[in-house]
């Protein structure tokens, strides 16, 4: 008999009156369950359909895993990408559970051999594509044994998710083919538009809704304005010397001369985006998932469905367009609990350009409408004066009474003061220079940031005399001001949408007029942010450091040791086996093993996150190597 089935089938000498708790502690190795887990798996153990919102690293895996373990026959698993199946079924299997996944890039023989699997029931869980499930499989797939079928990264349901996929609506068939099948989707960011699209799109209107809060503690969110971008981005990567990280950028191009920029400077920068031929995106992907300390340079193709636990830092080069694509990508550092940076450069040109991508697509009206609403909402959180976090969160309907304390506006909040003379200089300076000279035919000229700044500054540049700007009445005006003041005021009247920015010329700007004919005739304030260098977090001191550094840099003198040859022999393990390090176990659980120093199985197996598979399967190992150091 198998390992699962002779401790969960039928429970034989196991408390009955909560077997989810008996498939946590037996199976995943946990004491207890955390937040909403408990009542969310109790009602689809009972049959019922459930949305759940949890943030990533939260444990929204469980909520599906283990009623599949207490029901009866095989879980169907819907996902979106092979990185995310191979990564769940890896982690899965490590428990002794029976789980498979279907996707494009199994030899045939594998694919043939899962599919009996599924048909014979031997298969606890099953991950398939929505594609490779609608088209056929959910034909041939036995009604009465599927437990149940869940929905991971919902938000690919609604036409509003910002990782929206058509595929994923003809999910809404799944009722009529498997009735009275518990149905339960999950996602880690979504806004209440979302949530309801995600729900009726499913046709789970009646769904119980089981929402965590959004906040993740752990999470040291920073944004500051693109000054001297790649000076920037070292001064950050500085402070995560040897630690895995991900740093987005907007454009294929921009991954390549990025990761480039970092191998010319000594740190190890891999890319990834979606033109890379398939053999190199593996490299990347397998270099990632293998545990080094390597720097992914990549486009929002990489990353969902990544579970390594210890990313350290997500850096943006670019702004995303809506809250929800920056909680995804953030959301991908410090999975394990541990304190993790996110950074956010953003310049004026990226709030225009994104407008001006927003302004010709061909999306309907009303979609483009949202999409607005989103988009001003990520700028809003750019440029917000007060908390970060707090922002980003009003974003997902939940409020915060007091600041977190742990991003970059709590640590050095910002000054604002009143810059509506401030404001009516730079818009005067870009109407002035927009007007053709006299007795000129020709429509007027748009000047960019660099010229307006300089035509402020009084500055004699040949651009200035050729255009003969030294003459207009706002030559000079702000010369009492250093040039990065005025790009800072430039890009705040951008992001309030005051200033235009011909993104598909050379950066024209242009007065938007609806938005500044109060201010330019004085009957509105505009109050604005006092820059400063950088708003990152300040540095800590050296307890600070130690005390927030990873688990594996925080280990005491005491047990370096025993949890040194602890990692070297999970490395091998993994190595051997194929799979990511993590998989096996995660650094927190080889410190709590070097801290306890078991000596027999019976201790080592209490130990949070051994579970009985994995005592079974490595248990005399790990003992061995406590033994020998």
């Amino acid at each position: 008999m198998a390992l699962l089935d002779r401790l969960l089938h039928p429970f034989s000498g196991r408390s009955q009156e909560n077997p989810a708790l008996d498939v946590l502690r037996r199976v995943f190795g946990y004491p207890a369950f955390r937040g909403l887990q408990e009542d969310a798996i109790a009602h689809v153990i009972e049959g019922g359909d459930a949305l759940v919102l949890m943030p990533t690293g939260g444990g929204k895996s469980l909520c599906y895993q283990v009623p599949a373990l207490c029901r009866d026959g095989m879980a169907i698993v819907v996902s979106p990408l092979i990185a995310l199946m191979d990564d769940q079924v890896a982690a899965l299997r490590q428990l002794g559970i029976n789980a498979a996944a279907l996707h494009s890039e199994l030899e045939a023989d594998q694919g043939r051999a899962v599919f009996r699997a599924a048909m014979d029931a031997r298969l606890d869980l099953l991950y398939v594509s929505p594609e490779r499930l609608l088209n056929g499989l959910m034909d041939r797939l036995p009604e009465s044994r599927i437990a149940l079928i869940a929905i991971d990264e919902a938000h690919c349901v609604s036409q509003w998710g910002h990782e929206f996929r058509p595929e994923y609506r003809a999910l809404a068939r799944l009722p009529e083919r498997f009735p009275g099948v518990p149905r339960i989707a999950l996602t880690a960011t979504a806004d209440a538009r979302t949530r309801d699209d995600i729900l009726r799109a499913l046709g789970m209107e009646h769904a119980r809704v089981y929402a965590a809060s959004f906040h993740r503690p752990n999470l040291r969110i920073a944004a500051a304005e693109k000054i001297a971008e790649t000076s920037q981005m070292m001064a950050f990567l500085a402070r995560h010397r040897d630690q895995a990280g991900i740093i987005y950028c907007g454009s294929r191009a921009k991954t390549e001369r990025t990761a480039q920029r970092l191998r010319e400077k000594g740190i190890d920068a891999i890319t990834y985006h979606a033109g890379l031929p398939p053999s190199e995106k593996q490299v990347a992907l397998t270099r990632f998932r293998g545990g080094e300390s390597v720097v992914m340079v990549a486009t929002i193709a990489f990353g969902m469905g990544i579970d390594r636990p210890d990313v350290r830092f997500v850096v943006h080069l670019d702004m995303p367009d809506s809250p929800e694509s920056y909680y995804q990508q953030i959301g991908r550092a410090g999975r394990d609990g541990e304190e993790s940076e996110t950074l956010l450069l953003y310049g004026g040109e990226d709030i225009a350009r994104a407008r001006h991508f927003l302004s010709i697509s061909v999306a309907p009206d009303s979609q483009k409408r949202v999409m607005r609403q989103r988009l001003d909402a990520m700028i809003g959180l750019a440029e917000a004066a007060d908390c970060r976090t707090r922002a980003l969160l009003s974003c997902f309907g939940e409020s915060m009474e007091q600041p977190c304390g742990h991003c970059d506006l709590c640590a050095a909040p910002p000054e604002t003061f009143d810059g509506s003379v401030e404001a009516q200089k730079v818009l005067s300076a870009v109407y002035r220079t927009s007007q053709p000279r006299p007795g000129d035919t020709r429509p007027g000229m748009v000047f960019g940031a660099l010229h307006i700044v300089a035509l402020l500054r009084g500055e004699l540049t040949e651009g200035i005399q050729r255009h003969q700007h030294d003459r207009l009445p706002t030559y000079g005006v702000g010369k009492d001001r250093p040039a990065t003041f005025w790009r800072s005021v430039i890009r705040q009247l951008i992001a309030r949408g005051m200033l235009d920015m011909d993104v598909e010329g050379h950066g024209g700007l242009r007065l938007v007029p609806d938005r500044v004919r109060t201010v330019l005739r004085g009957t509105e304030k505009v109050f604005l942010r006092q820059e400063t260098a950088s708003r990152l977090p300040a540095r800590r001191t050296r307890e600070e450091r130690r005390a927030s550094n990873p688990v594996s840099d925080n280990i005491p003198d005491a047990i370096r040791a025993e949890f040194d040859a602890l990692r070297a022999w999970r490395m091998k393990e993994a190595k051997e086996q194929g799979v990511p390090p993590y998989v096996i176990f995660h650094d927190s659980v080889l410190r709590d093993i070097a801290t306890s120093a078991p000596t027999d199985l019976e201790t080592l197996g209490r130990i949070k996150g051994v579970g009985a598979s994995k005592l079974d399967r490595y248990g005399r190992h790990v003992l061995a190597v406590l033994a020998g150091v």
